[in-house]
């Protein structure tokens, strides 16, 4: 096991979160908010010990890992960088166990937005910014990851060559830094664009900057306690819905628009999402809801980021459940089962009844009519990610109606959680006290996050 390997590029994921920390205490001192600046300071401080700890032990070792530690490394850099995130929230004025802390920083994390804060409007401006700001290192850490590791052929989990056409040497050395760089700048250059649209909209200044590192990672963190008092106006609500859409479709679709690449041919995926998604918002979009308040929340949903204009007072609360199970693109930052898995689930099943109709009948096995193929393993991967997804939904759902949860509650909640999607009023879920939960709740939670 090349321990040494995994320690040089582990301290490349712990030196991000010095910078966040970093950027805090320029804003706490700009501010004068001088009580929360030492959490920001320890953090800064153990990330960078940690980090060169790490660097210097890897510095000279063999920087190739194989397929096992970089799911070593993967586990590693989630861990640790969530208890780094954590230190800000145990360390605060608002008397948050190591526990909870932990729990929030996963969320952060993994973009899903459980809070175990109940009034986020009387929180600590810094400590609202970090919790965005969580979001935000996640969602480009999730892309690192969903490229360089999980398009291993070894380990086609995510089937990244079906929907990205990229360079074929997509884990050789010679290209890995450049095309870290260009994730990290067009991650960040779509943050800018969101902040400056909602800035421009009059959403006030420290909303759109939360807001817009929310959005791009998908996650459910708000600066304040509902969406309703930041987005109100139509433009605001159009603004939205494009940041959702961009969180929801392949992330490489925005690259290849500005490299002037071949478009529909490459994303069929995300013209397919498209068409399903004004699918979804035709059959609700008149139920005596907001035309807009419904675009948003049927694509909050399929992008597993579940924030949203409408109250608990719908009828549409499982069928927004439902969606978020579909998730997005297979190159974004949304979770569930994924739009393309199910595809390829319903292709194969409505060619198998078409073989016991017709036997001589010819089988279209393209995905998405392009020239790509679903091969036998593509169709085995989908199933099992498919019957996993129900394993996991059953288990979670049994743990937690131990905890006094009802069986409805405890069946939206397991959903959300694997599909990293945030509770909502428009999912019937806004009253969950997440810090009142029992440990064992808890931590089945951040394992399921």
């Amino acid at each position: 096991m090349n321990f040494k390997g995994i320690s040089y590029y582990l301290s490349l994921f712990c030196f991000p979160i010095s910078f966040l920390a970093f950027i805090n205490i320029l804003y706490s001192s700009y501010f004068d908010y001088f009580l929360s600046i030492n959490s920001y300071l320890i953090t800064l401080v153990a990330s960078l010990i940690i980090g060169l700890s790490f660097f210097f032990l890897g510095k000279k070792s063999e920087k190739k890992i194989n397929f096992i530690e970089q799911l070593i490394l993967i586990i590693l850099v989630y861990l640790i960088t969530s208890l780094f995130i954590s230190l800000p929230f145990y360390l605060s004025n608002y008397q948050v166990t190591l526990l909870n802390s932990f729990f929030e920083a996963i969320s952060g994390v993994t973009g899903t937005g459980f809070s175990i804060f109940e009034n986020i409007k009387y929180l600590d401006p810094t400590l609202i910014l970090w919790r965005s700001s969580s979001q935000w290192i996640g969602g480009l850490y999730f892309l690192f990851f969903l490229i360089l590791i999980f398009s291993n052929k070894q380990f086609r989990y995510k089937m990244n060559d079906l929907t990205y056409s990229g360079d074929g040497r997509i884990n050789s050395e010679g290209n890995i830094k450049d095309l870290l760089s260009k994730i990290f700048i067009f991650y960040s250059s779509l943050s800018l664009i969101i902040f400056l649209l909602l800035n421009i909209s009059d959403v006030r200044m420290f909303n759109s900057l939360n807001l817009s590192m929310s959005l791009i990672s998908s996650g459910g963190f708000l600066p304040t306690d509902s969406l309703d008092k930041i987005i109100r106006s139509n433009p605001q609500k159009i603004i939205f819905i494009f940041s959702l859409l961009i969180s929801m479709l392949n992330f490489f679709l925005i690259l290849n628009i500005f490299q002037k690449k071949v478009i529909i041919r490459e994303h069929k995926e995300d013209l397919y999402l498209v068409l399903l998604s004004i699918v979804f918002i035709l059959l609700v979009y008149f139920n005596n809801y907001s035309g807009l308040n419904i675009i948003i929340s049927v694509l909050s949903s399929l992008s597993n980021s579940g924030l949203s204009l409408i109250g608990s007072d719908n009828n549409l609360s499982l069928y927004f459940i439902l969606i978020t199970v579909i998730g997005g693109s297979l190159i974004s930052n949304t979770s569930g089962i994924k739009f393309t898995r199910i595809y390829i689930l319903l292709k194969t099943a409505s060619s198998e009844i078409i073989k016991l109709i017709s036997p001589n009948s010819i089988i279209n096995k393209n995905i998405f009519n392009s020239d790509k193929k679903i091969s036998d393993d593509d169709i085995k991967i989908s199933f099992l990610i498919f019957i996993s997804f129900f394993i996991n939904l059953f288990i979670l759902s049994a743990i937690l109606i131990v905890d006094n949860i009802d069986f409805e509650q405890s069946f939206k909640l397991s959903i959300l959680t694997i599909t990293n999607t945030t509770t909502s009023p428009m999912f019937g879920m806004q009253d969950m006290e997440f810090a009142n939960l029992l440990t064992t709740s808890k931590l089945s939670l951040i394992i399921f996050m």
